[in-house]
């Protein structure tokens, strides 16, 4: 009987300690289960008594307004280099083996598809030969990250979050790049010109419609071997961070990025989880986007359409949509609202009390693209209960003759046939020398001769598009 006992005394000893031991070795792949939005990995945390010696007010300082003529300039391609240490960039392909399975195998070693968001590591950054200290770095992007991943293509998309570590290293403490907090260098994903979400923005912008700032610049990085040519980029300003501060009177507005069955609007997706916040998070008030599901498929639709336009106006700036909507449709953008159901964004602008649309990711735009194609502009095909902000507008009169208006607008002004063949022309001669001569495993070319075929289709799509517009009007 004691020999029994004794063996089970030992057996419930090492059940006891050995979840202690793992707790206690922590390694560089390790993931906490629970996390649902951020990968939890051993980040490397060091040099943390170093001066930063290239601060000053007008570059590093919270206090510096944004910067937009040095940083988004669309006359020059500029350079920006990250230099991340070798522990530290391992990290982050091991988190991305973790999420994303192994590099270059698209069949396995690893889940297909990760909620998570990639780890931050601090790196510094150069620009102009000032340096900017332990800025949170990781890589971005959802369905096209994985897919650039696991094609074996290192020209990732990177995010960048100037004060990420500012709890780790005081000295970086609401650390700004010239003015700005967060910026996206988005890779030109699928798109051998390297212009659409350049020249997307531009139309959006040209229209008068609140969107991100864009810029060309390439990218170097510097793990431990020397700086590394990673391609030519798309600079980004991020929504959150200062295009509702500048381009609003106020940022205290909640600001949704929906994604999942709730961003179509459709009767009976309300989610809060899916109306994801990027302001006011800690605030449990969702009525201005529940108002607008509510109001949306109330009856009066069709009992009594001028007291249900009254409604809606209230709630959603329906002349932003509609013109939105037009240049979106115009310029044929597959990849959003009305083939899937993310890439905007809703503000509710504290002027009005209005939720506005906010358009985002535009790499996909200017081309028919996938999942049954963009939109034409008579939205023939869609399922209005499925995507209910295009269908039940459209099919209003009053709500069509607006869209109609503003259809004519764009191919007149920002989506002009000889201005924008005249901007592809400016543009394309501006990136040439660098989109030409990304190198193997940094480029999504075949060759150089991909770059100027893709700049003889641009152009030829917004003579097509011209022409669409034109049946469409006078049918």
């Amino acid at each position: 009987m004691k020999k029994i006992n004794l063996k089970i005394t030992a057996l419930l000893i090492i059940i006891a300690i050995v979840p202690f031991l793992f707790m206690n070795c922590s390694t560089k792949e390790s993931i906490d289960d629970d996390t649902e939005t951020e990968s939890e990995v051993e980040v490397v945390i060091d040099d943390t008594g170093f001066e930063a010696t290239d601060w000053t007010t007008e570059t590093h300082s919270k206090e510096a307004d944004p910067n937009f003529d040095e940083i988004f300039d669309d006359t020059a391609v500029k350079r920006v280099d990250i230099v991340i240490s070798e522990d530290n960039w391992d990290v982050m392909l091991d988190d991305m083996t973790d999420l994303y399975g192994t590099f270059g195998n698209s069949r396995g070693g690893g889940g297909s598809f990760s909620d998570e968001d990639p780890v931050f590591v601090p790196a510094s950054v150069f620009y102009n030969n000032i340096e900017w200290y332990k800025v949170g770095v990781r890589f971005k992007g959802n369905s096209s990250l994985q897919s650039t991943w696991q094609s074996g293509n290192y020209k990732l998309s990177f995010k960048l979050d100037f004060d990420e570590f500012e709890d780790d290293y005081p000295q970086i403490d609401n650390q700004r790049f010239y003015g700005f907090k967060k910026l996206s260098l988005k890779n030109n994903y699928l798109d051998e010109s390297m212009l659409r979400e350049k020249v997307a923005a531009d139309v959006f912008k040209n229209a008068g419609l609140a969107v991100s700032h864009t810029a060309f610049f390439t990218v170097y990085v510097d793990h431990g071997d020397g700086p590394q040519y990673f391609g030519l980029y798309t600079l980004v300003e991020e929504v959150d961070d200062t295009v509702i501060d500048t381009q609003y009177s106020s940022d205290d507005g909640n600001l949704y990025k929906p994604d999942g069955d709730a961003a179509s609007f459709a009767s009976g997706t309300y989610d809060e989880d899916e109306y994801v916040k990027k302001t006011n998070e800690d605030e449990a008030d969702f009525t201005d986007v529940s108002n607008l599901l509510s109001i949306l498929h109330d009856g009066t639709r069709t009992s009594d359409a001028a007291t249900w336009r009254t409604n809606l106006d209230a709630v959603l700036d329906t002349d932003v949509f509609l013109k939105y909507l037009a240049v979106n449709t115009v310029i044929q953008n597959w990849d959003t609202y009305g083939r899937m159901t993310h890439n905007y964004f809703l503000y509710n602008n504290p002027d009005t009390s209005k939720l506005e649309w906010i358009p985002w990711d535009n790499n996909e735009s200017l081309e028919y693209g996938k999942m049954g194609g963009s939109l034409p502009l008579d939205f023939s095909g869609l399922s209005s209960s499925s995507w209910p902000l295009i269908g039940y507008l459209y099919q209003d009169d009053v709500y069509k003759a607006k869209y109609d208006a503003y259809v004519q607008e764009v191919v007149d002004g920002p989506f002009n046939t000889s201005t924008i063949q005249a901007l592809y022309t400016t543009y394309s001669s501006l990136v040439e020398p660098y989109a030409t001569t990304e190198v193997d495993g940094y480029t999504f070319l075949n060759s150089s001769s991909d770059f100027y075929s893709a700049i003889t289709t641009l152009k030829s799509h917004v003579s097509s598009r011209a022409s669409a517009v034109n049946t469409y009007l006078n049918k």
